[in-house]
């Protein structure tokens, strides 16, 4: 796995986003005021399983500094120095933004480097939003299955994105009330919902977020979902489906117009991504290319289409390890160990998977990518350990891209 590169002179650093970075992207000398240079710029998503049972649970462990967990996630995050971060299972609070922030990355960590992100976006979620409905058709309404997605309470399992660089906050998309009916062609399954709950539907179990970062003169929209995972359900498949339908909402929204025009975001406007728009598309999609559970092709929408880069797929020495002493459903399974970013080495399934992803678009020029899953023979091993894990059961992941950039 390779470690983040040498930090960027001051100069850069203050052309950049006029404030100290503690480990600024990298950019070649520049010859004159207006020649362009090169910037390579870190994208990483981790779920982080900061998620709790209780509403405000989490908000009380951020606020000590003191919690084992979150301080992980931190050194985690720490050692892996990206420059922009989507953090998936966040419960949903403004207050745990900066508690998180201030009391843990803002802090070294097990001997890693402070790291600073001067800007953040938080934004609700649909777990845990009652519907209304019974969903589950279980006879009774009410519950974290008959919420709009999965939860215990209004925000659970939410999202979260730090970044060293400006988030354009006004031209943030959110696609949290989207209904799933709204997409065509949509796998909603024929005769589970009557037809009111059909129209009610929401299709983000947590939210599609479109945010716009600053990177210099140059923008880059991070895509940032979190879909259901493709079980806990029944032979109609309703979790599979969703599954399937979340990832096809953002492989239409930068296909362009004649594919995303159905698409409408939260404040009423219309259409995908525009022609030519720099992306990376980030999350915990709880679907792996050739294993697991969800419907076949539902990640290779992202992975086979033609705006998408997946011309170096990030990979580490410690999941081949872990699938190797691990053995089980892994012993069975097609894809690459080397590319797992979860371990969910259950009885007898599914075994380590590749669910979590950071995909940027052509445009952006792929420089390297990792997983962060040490071996154990490695001293942050600790970071990552066996079950029942100190961190996460999810590894983080970072892809470097290069930007054109004029000073």
């Amino acid at each position: 796995m390779t470690m983040r590169p040498a930090p960027l002179a001051a100069l850069v650093a203050a052309a950049l986003v006029g404030a100290a970075l503690t480990t600024p992207a990298v950019a070649a000398p520049s010859r004159g005021p207006d020649r362009p240079v090169q910037l390579d710029v870190r994208f990483a998503t981790f779920n982080a399983s900061l998620n709790r049972a209780g509403e405000g649970e989490l908000t009380a462990d951020l606020s000590t500094g003191e919690d084992q967990q979150a301080r992980n996630v931190a050194e985690t995050i720490q050692r892996a120095a990206p420059d922009v971060v989507l953090v998936n299972e966040f419960d949903y609070s403004r207050d745990n933004v900066d508690l998180f922030r201030d009391h843990y990355l803002a802090v070294g960590q097990g001997g890693a480097e402070p790291i600073d992100y001067p800007y953040a976006y938080i934004a609700p979620s649909n777990t845990g939003v009652p519907s209304g409905f019974d969903l589950n058709n279980d006879g009774e309404v009410g519950g974290p299955d008959d919420a709009y997605g999965f939860g215990e309470f209004p925000g659970q399992y939410g999202m979260i994105v730090y970044s060293r660089f400006p988030i354009d906050t006004d031209a943030v998309r959110t696609f949290q009330r989207f209904r799933w009916t709204d997409m065509p062609g949509n796998l909603i399954p024929s005769g589970f919902y009557d037809p009111q709950e059909r129209r009610a539907l929401r299709l983000s179990s947590k939210s599609h977020w479109d945010v716009p970062i600053r990177v210099g003169t140059r923008t880059v929209h991070l895509l940032a979902a979190h879909p259901t995972p493709p079980t806990f359900d029944g032979p109609e498949d309703r979790n599979g489906r969703r599954n399937h339908d979340e990832i096809r909402f953002w492989a239409d929204y930068v296909a362009g117009p004649q594919h995303s025009r159905y698409i409408y975001d939260d404040r009423g406007r219309t259409g995908g991504l525009r022609p030519g728009e720099r992306f990376v598309i980030a999350g915990d999609y709880n679907a792996d290319p050739v294993d697991g559970d969800s419907r076949d092709g539902a990640i290779n929408q992202l992975l086979d289409h033609p705006r998408v880069s997946t011309q170096l797929v990030p990979d580490s020495d410690g999941a081949v390890e872990a699938a190797e002493v691990q053995g089980g459903a892994n012993d069975s399974h097609v894809g690459d160990p080397a590319h797992d970013t979860a371990d969910f080495n259950d009885d007898p399934e599914p075994g380590n998977l590749r669910v979590d992803y950071v995909l940027p678009s052509r445009s952006l020029p792929v420089r390297d990518a990792g997983v962060f899953w040490p071996t154990s023979d490695d001293p942050l091993f600790d970071l990552v350990g066996t079950f029942p894990f100190p961190t996460s059961d999810h590894r983080l992941v970072w892809t470097d891209v290069r930007l054109p950039h004029r000073r």
